[in-house]
């Protein structure tokens, strides 16, 4: 997936504003949709999707802020550039605590919204490369047995098969015959490599 192929969804109550900024959008080459309120932009809204959001911090109804919580509780995290026509220092400053990308004033700066954008898309593709990486390592690890996990959680910790061994009160044998199955079901090559693999589902 690049940047350019994930969508971006536009939610401002203001129709020609929004229709305006849809049109610029797509003239650069972005995957664009349209949405009048946050309710409607979250109708059928899952996690599965990869995307970045431009929102008015004010709304009839549910407010950016607002949308911006309601998106964090479903575990969707996607940057989100607010809008405003109202500058606001404190609301600003709100937003950006609550996690915001960006927060631009009405009317804004063309060249300035793109960056923006673009450094939006960058942090969303790697948030999805990350949890990708994640789910991949997350599944090996439920392969595991409860022996084969025990032995990796002490390899980590860069002990010998014999201190393992005693730490489990089994063979060094035994301990061989584990480590292998557990290597070979985390498709680690190295402990180098089962650490690094271990590290990315820690982040």
């Amino acid at each position: 997936m690049s940047e350019r192929s994930m969508k971006i969804h536009v939610v401002d109550d203001d129709d020609a504003f929004r229709d305006s900024l849809l049109w610029l959008l797509e003239s650069h080459d972005y995957q664009v949709e349209g949405h009048d309120s946050a309710e409607a932009f979250l109708i059928g809204r899952t996690r599965g999707e990869v995307a970045c959001l431009i929102a008015d911090v004010r709304m009839p109804g549910m407010n950016g802020l607002l949308l911006l919580g309601e998106l964090q509780q479903r575990g969707i995290h996607w940057p989100v550039i607010f809008m405003t026509g109202h500058g606001d220092v404190p609301m600003a400053v709100q937003a950006l605590r609550n996690g915001a990308h960006d927060f631009l004033e009405k009317p804004f700066d063309q060249p300035a919204l793109l960056a923006s954008l673009d450094s939006a898309l960058a942090v969303a593709l790697d948030r999805q490369s990350k949890l990708l990486a994640y789910e991949r390592v997350a599944a090996r690890l439920a392969l595991l047995t409860q022996r084969e996990r025990e032995v990796l959680d002490l390899v980590v910790q860069g002990k010998m098969n014999k201190v393992i061994a005693d730490d489990l009160g089994i063979s060094i044998k035994t301990v061989e015959v584990h480590r292998g199955k557990m290597m070979d079901k985390m498709r680690a090559r190295s402990v180098v490599e089962l650490v690094q693999a271990l590290v990315s589902v820690q982040e």
